[in-house]
């Protein structure tokens, strides 16, 4: 009975040992024989260093095998893995590994300069897990009481894009339920090879990429990091034929073909193409469709439900941007985010969700679960959107980033998209700057596609066509590129800092 993450290890280190599950960089295949013995020399040492049910073992980490075994390692053990993306900043992890109240911390140093950076802050001293390093053991940590020591596998850090990021709590049932809804939705199978560079220390490397391979059996391209010529390498030559990832990876990748005067990649493995962790802009989507021949899918999902709760269809081609459709044991509703009341089809409003993948709660912190909880087992989102009469559910922003102008409710959502239709514009990202009297000022940054120049005549006439007037930025700024995080999410707290401290510049870029 598949009740704990390391089981989905377990079952085929019964079916298949010998059977490819990782192939590296440097042509290396690691089989589930292999994962299986360094996830019992993670479980030996763990053991050892009197790791408990219910600890947290935090991992500061790009992606690599050795990851992958210490997270089943973890299961094994009972402790909670809590993956930290080893690009963030010194002050970042240590205040991780303070809120996490880590039993102690290892670092893929073999696979990360960053990670082997931050270990030597730490004094780690080398792991008996090939190519990792360890911080000394704790023994002040407090181990978590039933029931959540036993429910829960792992803690993710939300990645604060908008604010203080919280530590959720994924429990064993709703991760195995994700890799299954995720298995299911791509009809994955063993011969299926996924490119696996979005970080396992983000619920989508962790359920969607990982979880549901080890589920299906299917195969990781693994890398530490996303790199559009090795992912073209990988497309035309290794099997690759799932790839999946945020936004931005299509957008780069799209720039750097682009550059490279590429047309169409080779991928004849190619057959399912997906994005999630943030907004689809249908300029974005049709691009992207062009020049693959295949059906971007779309889904929407979140930390604090595990993964997905709305997913495309895989046998259906839809010519907007919805998100799809609720998946197994999963609702979502459309409410008037004052009064709490379910809103009619087609209105816009706060999503409220609940189901089989919501998480028991924030790691102690109490204040900021009730702050999101609602009577009857919701989850308020803080995300806008609306619900259509077949059941697809559109996204279209944040509620805390909707902008009040003149008296109207202007969604960035859309003017990113009127923006990223113009032929110069690879994406864009609109924020709001207080004025006074409750009115806000539109600030659009804009990143611009290879080659083009930033035409603000043109690029007006082009929003006044698709834009009222109360809904246009009042400053257009180019940036060389948009700042995000380490899962790809653009950092709208950063821009709104950066255009609430600039002087009032008009258009100029």
């Amino acid at each position: 009975m598949t009740t704990r993450i390391h089981h989905l290890l377990d079952y085929w280190l019964n079916e298949a040992p010998d059977q490819p599950f990782i192939h590296l960089p440097d042509g290396t295949q690691v089989t589930f024989a292999q994962l299986g013995a360094l996830t019992y020399v993670a479980e030996v040492e763990l053991r050892a260093l009197d790791v408990r049910p219910g600890d947290r073992v935090m991992v500061v980490a790009e992606n690599c095998p050795e990851h992958a075994a210490l997270i089943m390692a973890c299961s094994r053990v009972g402790a909670w893995s809590c993956g930290v993306n080893a690009r963030m900043a010194p002050g970042e992890i240590d205040a991780f590994a303070a809120r996490a109240d880590a039993r102690v911390v290892y670092f893929t140093a073999s696979a990360s300069q960053a990670a082997a950076a931050h270990g030597a802050r730490f004094d780690a001293v080398p792991s008996a897990l090939p190519g990792m390093v360890r911080s000394a053991v704790r023994a002040d940590a407090v181990t978590e009481p039933e029931p959540l020591r036993d429910e829960v596998a792992a803690l993710i850090f939300t990645s604060g894009t908008t604010g203080e990021p919280k530590g959720v709590m994924l429990t064993h049932d709703a991760l195995i339920h994700f890799a299954r809804v995720t298995r299911d939705a791509r009809e994955m199978r063993p011969a299926d090879r996924s490119y696996a560079f979005v970080p396992m220390t983000h619920i989508f490397g962790l359920g969607t990429v990982l979880l549901s391979s080890l589920l299906a059996g299917s195969q990781l391209v693994m890398r530490p990091q996303f790199d559009p010529e090795d992912l073209l390498d990988a497309l035309a030559h290794h099997g690759v034929s799932q790839l999946q990832g945020p936004p931005t990876l299509f957008s780069r990748l799209l720039a750097y073909l682009q550059q490279q005067g590429i047309t169409q990649p080779v991928a004849p493995s190619l057959r399912y193409i997906y994005t999630g962790a943030g907004p689809l802009d249908l300029a974005l989507k049709q691009r992207v469709e062009a020049m693959f021949g295949l059906t971007l899918h779309h889904g929407y999902g979140l930390s604090e439900y595990a993964g997905s709760v709305h997913v495309t269809r895989i046998d259906e081609r839809r010519a907007d941007t919805s998100a799809g459709y609720a998946v197994a044991e999963a609702e979502v509703q459309v409410t008037d985010a004052t009064t709490g009341k379910p809103l009619p089809l087609g209105e816009r409003g706060e999503l409220w969700l609940r189901g089989r993948g919501l998480m028991p709660g924030y790691f102690r912190d109490p204040e900021a679960t009730a702050a999101v909880m609602r009577e009857g087992g919701w989850y308020a989102s803080g995300d806008l959107g609306e619900m259509h009469a077949d059941g697809a559910v559109f996204v279209v922003g944040r509620l805390k980033e909707m902008i009040i102008r003149s008296g109207f409710n202007v969604y960035p959502a859309e003017v990113e998209t009127a923006l990223n239709t113009h032929p110069s514009i690879q994406r864009s990202a609109v924020v709001g700057t207080p004025e006074g009297d409750g009115n806000e000022e539109i600030v659009a940054f804009v990143e611009l596609r290879p080659g083009c120049p930033l035409e603000l005549a043109a690029l007006k006439d082009h929003l006044r066509s698709r834009l009222a007037p109360y809904k246009r930025p009042a400053r257009i700024i180019a940036l060389a590129e948009l700042p995000t995080n380490n899962n790809g999410k653009i950092l709208k707290r950063v821009l709104r800092e950066q255009a609430g401290s600039m002087q009032t510049q008009g258009d100029k870029a």
